[in-house]
């Protein structure tokens, strides 16, 4: 893919006394962002061995916000997942909150967050379990998203879910219906139901905080107010047509699972003090459409979507949760008599992570761009430049 003309970074770099007041969390991010692949970092010279043509290459700075840091990381992920597949049915389930509660959710970022991974949870295992739906121990991945295509704050999960499941004694493999999963329409009103009680239950115990314009949702009548609006509208949740295969799951999860709120790609021009990117309008036939925002609203919206400091947004449950993965995918596989090896799924379908990442990591240039005979190698460290003045104070507020 051509090397975008402007990115993120470059917004940031050039635009930093328009940012005006922003955590220190958020300043981390900001810091990491402009000093990607510079001389900040540091990095390393490397020379062919056929012709002599250098190559410098500078650190990246590897923040699961940068638009650039994402390559290896995904490859690396994707691979492991490869190995996890089992040869069924997968679907795509997303999960949204209605806006009302956006607010809230960007006052109280953790916990709500971790609310809505919860009710996702319980929502699809104890769906699943009912035998009018599959009536199986199920397993599944969940991703979190924060961002709609216009930047703005759109929390969301979105769910890669085998089509099938264990029996209630472990001892078969019972399937969904093919092409169905479970009804929307009870996936949303159990997810509803589930959300909003626990929000209540934060509530109550004191776990949210507002602020700003947000602040009156303190006083508890306004806020069984927001929950009664809540219960009143009709939640989002989708569940997509299955996938045609592993191939298929794999260039899935390599588009969801470590995008960022915008890519660099995305970007088309920065003119008179305005950012202009494409965005695709889902409520207008999935149009793809241009937006033009001031500098400092691109730069507010970019900030909306930094997850707290050590906040999982990949997470694992039922059959794939971490802790018995491994035992329940031996024995899935066992019941769905599939030819045993990894290997051999590996080689149905040549995109897996591992060959994703050729040529991603920096510091890896295997075949010289020159003359494309040589190889490079390392003949010089470049040292981190911590001389001059950093630029983003960590210690703003």
């Amino acid at each position: 893919m051509k090397k975008p003309s402007i990115e993120v970074a470059d917004i940031f770099r050039e635009n930093l006394d328009k940012i005006g007041k922003i955590s220190p969390e958020k300043w981390k991010v900001v810091n990491a962002l402009i000093s990607c692949r510079t001389a900040r970092l540091g990095g390393h010279v490397y020379r062919c061995d056929n012709c002599g043509h250098e190559i410098i290459s500078y650190n990246s700075c590897r923040n699961r916000h940068c638009p650039k840091c994402q390559g290896i990381a995904r490859a690396k992920w994707l691979d492991n997942r490869m190995k996890e597949l089992l040869p069924v049915e997968y679907f795509h389930v997303v999960f949204t909150i209605p806006d009302i509660l956006n607010r809230t959710a960007l006052c109280n970022k953790e916990v709500v967050y971790d609310i809505l991974f919860r009710a996702v949870k319980e929502t699809l295992l104890e769906a699943s379990l009912n035998p009018k739906n599959i009536g199986a121990r199920i397993g599944f991945l969940a991703i979190l998203h924060t961002w709609g295509q216009n930047l703005l704050d759109h929390p969301h999960i979105h769910c890669v879910v085998p089509g099938g499941g264990l029996s209630d004694d472990g001892c078969s493999w019972i399937s969904s219906k093919k092409g169905f999963l479970v009804s929307v329409k009870v996936l949303a009103k159990l997810f509803r139901g589930k959300f909003l009680d626990y929000l209540k239950r934060a509530f109550q115990d004191h776990k949210l905080h507002f602020y700003g314009e947000n602040k009156e949702l303190e006083m508890p009548r306004k806020f069984q107010e927001l929950i009664d609006q809540a219960y009143a509208k009709e939640w989002v949740v989708y569940v997509k047509k299955p996938f045609s295969g592993p191939k298929q799951v794999l260039q899935y999860l390599g588009k969801y699972t470590h995008r960022v709120a915008i890519s660099n790609h995305r970007i088309i021009d920065v003119k008179d003090d305005r950012v202009v990117f494409k965005w695709r309008d889902y409520k207008d036939g999935n149009t793809m459409k241009t937006m033009s925002v001031s500098v400092q609203e691109f730069m507010r919206r970019f900030l909306l979507h930094v997850i707290p400091k050590g906040f999982v947004k990949i997470r694992f449950y039922g059959l794939l949760s971490n802790r018995n993965k491994k035992e329940m995918l031996i024995k899935c596989r066992e019941l769905l008599h599939e030819a045993s090896s990894d290997d051999k799924t590996a080689e149905g379908n040549p995109d897996t992570g591992e060959s994703l990442m050729v040529g991603l990591s920096e510091n890896d240039y295997l075949v010289c761009p020159e003359c494309q005979k040589g190889k490079m190698f390392v003949v010089m460290l470049i040292e981190p430049d911590t001389v001059s003045e950093n630029i983003c104070r960590l210690d703003s507020s």
